[in-house]
This record gives C-alpha cells, sequence and structure tokens, in this order.
C-alpha cells in the first residue's frame, strides 16, 4: 500500500498539508496524532494536528497554503491490523471511523483542495494510551516514508 503515498510524495511540485486526527485515549486511534506530530516540515510539506476537533481547524486548513489535503486516521478497513492505504475521501462511505462528530467525507466539503485519507487500521480502540505494537510499528513505516528527503 505505500506505492499510493510514495507517489504523492514523489510530485516535489505538490504542496501537501498533513493533517493528524485521533483520540490519543483510545489507543490505536491515535495513529494519526502520533505520525502527525513526527513529521518534519519542510517547503512542500505543512502539518497541523487537530487530534479529536478537526472541525475547529476549518479555517486554519484553508488558510495553510497547499495542493493536496492528507488527513491521517485510523479506519476500519476490514483488512490486518496495521495495514494502510491512502484513499480519495470518496471512499470512505463504507468504512468505520469511531471518534468523530462529523464524517470526514461530509467534512470534505468545507475545504478547497483535493482530500485524501491516509488510513491505517486498527488492532484495538480500546481506551488506553499506547498503540498496539503491529500500528506502531506501521506508524514508523509511514513517518519513514514522508520524512524521506527523496522518494
Amino acid at each position: 500500500m505505500p506505492e499510493r503515498l510514495k507517489n504523492l510524495l514523489s510530485q516535489t511540485d505538490r504542496k501537501i498539508l498533513f493533517v493528524g486526527i485521533g483520540n490519543l485515549l483510545r489507543q490505536d486511534d491515535g495513529a494519526g496524532v502520533y505520525i502527525s506530530t513526527r513529521i518534519r516540515e519542510r517547503e512542500n510539506i505543512k502539518v497541523i494536528t487537530p487530534e479529536v476537533s478537526i472541525e475547529n481547524y476549518i479555517g486554519k486548513i484553508n488558510s495553510i497554503d497547499h495542493d493536496t489535503l492528507v488527513v491521517i486516521d485510523c479506519v476500519d478497513m476490514k483488512r490486518p491490523a496495521g495495514s494502510f492505504d491512502l484513499i480519495p475521501v470518496e471512499r470512505v462511505g463504507d468504512m468505520t471511523f469511531n471518534t468523530h462528530n462529523i464524517s470526514l467525507k461530509k467534512l470534505s466539503e468545507f475545504f478547497r483542495n483535493e482530500l485524501l485519507i491516509l488510513a491505517i487500521q486498527p488492532e484495538t480502540i480500546a481506551f488506553g494510551e499506547n498503540l498496539s505494537y503491529i500500528v506502531h510499528e506501521s506508524c514508523d513505516k509511514i513517518i519513514e516514508l514522508i520524512n524521506k528527503k527523496e522518494v
């Protein structure tokens, strides 16, 4: 699955805004926040971390110059834990987002640019502060891909 992410990152003329969302108190649901807080910003890559309240960041997100918005989140894609994929927002209709007040598909109507979801399959979203081992490993791979100077 990293091919789609690698392809996006290889387009060095494209400005990407990564937005990490999730609940740090629900184990793997914190994956998006874990990743976004470890992304190194550079000229074409920016990052913000709204955690559980992305709807409160609509103005800020739209004020940051970007071509593609990538929301990083834990999504039940009915795949093995730790699987991840970069998917268009139109494909999230049949996937479950466990901790949001508003669906990402509905929220996408407020954003002016292309919106993709960097979806990570959780192992558990039970109460707790640590990522599961398998999701932690996947998150570290994603961080390594994003932070590479050349893809």
